[in-house]
């Protein structure tokens, strides 16, 4: 039975590492959302780097919620 006990040891601290991504990955997509507010040329790079930000964000987010992670845990 040590095994289950190391697995949600193991569980638990990734879930951490991912609550502490999907803080990490927000700031950057609403910096992203930010600057394409105030860009009067939108230009397909930045449109590139935008929507990789929100993909990314959004994939983490639905992460979270299949792994039933909330983020004070």
């Amino acid at each position: 039975m040590r095994l289950f006990k190391r697995t949600s040891k193991l569980k638990h601290a990734y879930d951490v590492k991912l609550v502490e991504l999907i803080r990490r990955q927000r700031k950057q997509f609403e910096a992203y959302e930010k600057i394409r507010g105030m860009a009067v040329d939108d230009q397909p790079e930045w449109q590139a780097h935008y929507k990789l930000q929100k993909a990314t964000y959004y994939y983490l987010f639905k992460e979270a919620r299949v792994r039933k992670i909330k983020e004070n845990s």
